[in-house]
């Protein structure tokens, strides 16, 4: 072992601690819910989980994972092309090319795995790149990997920026905007009907993340392409398995057939990674069925939003506005952030703060994310949890 080495590792962890921004690890021993056991505070109500739609415990889902497990094994112990795919990996990306209404999917074992595989695949010479400034950090690092490409970020949801540097890049091909479609620190939802215009006019191709929209946005939670009216006038579309799709694990790409069969020739993930467990595969595809049967989940998740921000702002908080399940409280400082969300532990709520490098410095802040499994009453025990905290550390009068 290199001493040195190991000493300046140890060295970097010391200060993260004494600076009240070392992240701690909380372990659960139940299922995700609204309310788990907690080893380090016991049983706690969530507000920082992705589970939008309460889908990760529910019987049909976990069932069909049993199915997935028995009926396929364990996994497949190759990459696809080689020995691993399975008739439900087909079956499942059909399913959500047919739920977003595209030609066709691909799954990855990661969202972030389908944006590194998806950019510098289909961005050669001459190519180019308008990203926002906010997009998520598998979607920079995808952008980073298309080395050929020209690159710039506009300015978070600033069209007028989008537009000039679309008109710099003109002669490039393809010229690629990518989004987040909800943005997942902000909460904010992007602006979809002036990016798909704007794509429209310059010749651009339009890909969306809508990791934080799938499940959340859109009448039938189709995201929010659905939720603009924008069906069928999006080139590409990423996104998740692994939050309110059953929130187990998985990534796609979805868009056309041609652009699928290019990422099964020569996407590096999809050619040197294993596929997607087949039980995970099974799970995600009961939990769409699970969510077209049931719509009732999507204005639920709406209404309980509604019911918590309007709950907040009445004890004194000021979230960020914005039309997603994620709801955001701007602290300031990381250490301040994660001292609150240690309080609101000690109080019985689950909540996470973020700060730097995760978000700009100084406007760290505690995220909640809304479940439609919460009940109203759970909801009002976090709400006093927030007014006490709030005022013991000075936010609230």
């Amino acid at each position: 072992m290199n001493d040195t080495f190991e000493r300046k590792l140890q060295s970097d962890l010391d200060a993260l601690e004494r600076a009240g921004t070392y992240k701690h690890l909380r372990h659960l021993t139940t299922p995700m819910a609204a309310e788990v056991h907690m080893e380090e505070a016991g049983d706690v109500i969530v507000l920082s989980s992705n589970n939008y739609l309460g889908l990760s415990d529910e019987p049909s889902v976990v069932e069909a994972g049993k199915r997935g497990l028995d009926r396929y094994g364990a996994g497949t112990a190759s990459v696809r092309f080689i020995c691993g795919t399975y008739d439900i990996h087909r079956t499942l990306e059909d399913r959500i090319a047919a739920f977003l209404g595209t030609q066709a999917s691909l799954t990855y074992v990661s969202c972030w795995n389908a944006n590194t595989g998806l950019f510098p695949t289909i961005c050669e010479e001459g190519s180019a790149i308008i990203s926002d400034e906010l997009n998520h950090a598998s979607i920079i690092d995808g952008c980073r990997l298309a080395g050929k490409a020209k690159r710039e970020r506009y300015k978070h949801g600033d069209m007028a920026d989008l537009q000039a540097k679309l008109q710099a890049l003109q002669g490039c091909a393809p010229i690629l905007i990518v989004t987040d479609g909800v943005f997942s620190m902000e909460g904010s939802v992007a602006k979809l009907p002036e990016i798909v215009a704007l794509a429209r006019t310059y010749g651009a191709v339009t890909v969306v993340d809508d990791s934080h929209g799938t499940g959340v946005t859109g009448k039938t939670g189709r995201g929010t392409i659905e939720h603009f009216g924008l069906e069928g006038q999006v080139d590409i579309i990423t996104g998740t398995l692994g939050k309110a799709l059953g929130g187990a694990a998985g990534g796609f790409v979805a868009g056309s057939r041609a652009l699928i069969e290019t990422l099964i020739q020569r996407s590096r993930p999809q050619l040197f990674s294993n596929a997607l467990p087949a039980t995970v595969a099974c799970s995600s595809l009961q939990a769409i069925d699970y969510l077209d049967a049931h719509p009732e989940l999507v204005a639920k998740l709406r209404d309980n939003v509604a019911y918590f921000r309007a709950g907040l702002k009445k004890i004194g908080y000021k979230p960020l506005e914005g039309e997603s399940a994620i709801v955001p409280i701007i602290v300031g400082e990381t250490a301040f952030a994660i001292a609150i969300s240690d309080k609101l532990l000690a109080k019985g709520v689950f909540v996470t703060g973020f700060g730097f490098p995760v978000v700009p410095e100084g406007t760290a802040r505690i995220r909640t994310q809304l479940s439609a499994a919460l009940t109203r009453d759970e909801m009002d025990t976090a709400l006093a949890a927030f007014e006490s905290v709030g005022k013991e550390i000075g936010l609230l009068k």
